[in-house]
């Protein structure tokens, strides 16, 4: 992947310290939302780097490997039970301040993935589909990715009827039929709409 215009723009501006911020989980049905911020060296060659949507899970663990190695990164983890009390766009603040506040180093600009505004007390452009476009991005993506898998990997252990190895928390038809058969742990996320449908449906 090659550097992004904006990328450019910034270290012609003599901004080194950059960090691209994703998410992962903002749109499962349980399990935590998880952000990564991540810093790469200047020159760094990760070679494969892209948005982790597009790679196999073979591909992602070897490109984390290579990320946790050589860049600077942070992560920020958010609950269930805070996405159900404080909604999901105040999680997605607090695991994106989490993860700058976990670099080792303070960047002086952040490039934050998809559109919107955000509470991060720094400056910061989002950047459509950045985690294709942007290599800081698909980093933080890749990150975050790993990180939230691993955590419902964990989880399935735990909770083996819901198969959260499987879907991750998402709302597949395996998920749905689990729910039905087993009710909900205290990983549902109860103020999404198809698991408040759920606690309807069995009062």
């Amino acid at each position: 992947m090659r550097s992004h215009p904006f990328e450019t723009k910034l270290r012609k501006e003599g901004i080194f310290s950059f960090a691209g911020v994703d998410e992962a989980g903002r749109g499962p049905w349980a399990g935590p939302l998880v952000a990564a911020a991540v810093i790469l060296p200047l020159n760094a060659k990760i070679p494969g780097l892209d948005d982790s949507k597009k790679l196999n899970a073979e591909m992602r663990i070897k490109l984390f490997a290579n990320l946790v190695k050589n860049a600077d990164f942070g992560v920020g983890i958010v609950p269930s039970f805070y996405i159900d009390k404080h909604g999901l766009t105040k999680a997605l603040n607090v695991a994106y301040q989490k993860a700058i506040k976990g670099l080792s180093r303070h960047p002086k600009y952040v490039l934050v993935d998809g559109i919107g505004k955000y509470d991060l007390d720094l400056d910061y452009k989002t950047i459509k589909k950045g985690d294709s476009k942007v290599r800081v991005i698909a980093a933080a993506s890749i990150i975050a990715k790993v990180v939230r898998d691993t955590i419902m990997d964990a989880y399935s252990l735990k909770y083996p009827k819901y198969g959260f190895d499987k879907h991750k928390g998402y709302g597949t038809r395996q998920h749905q039929q689990n729910l039905l058969k087993y009710g909900m742990c205290r990983l549902h996320r109860k103020s999404f709409a198809p698991i408040k449908d759920l606690i309807n449906a069995s009062k």
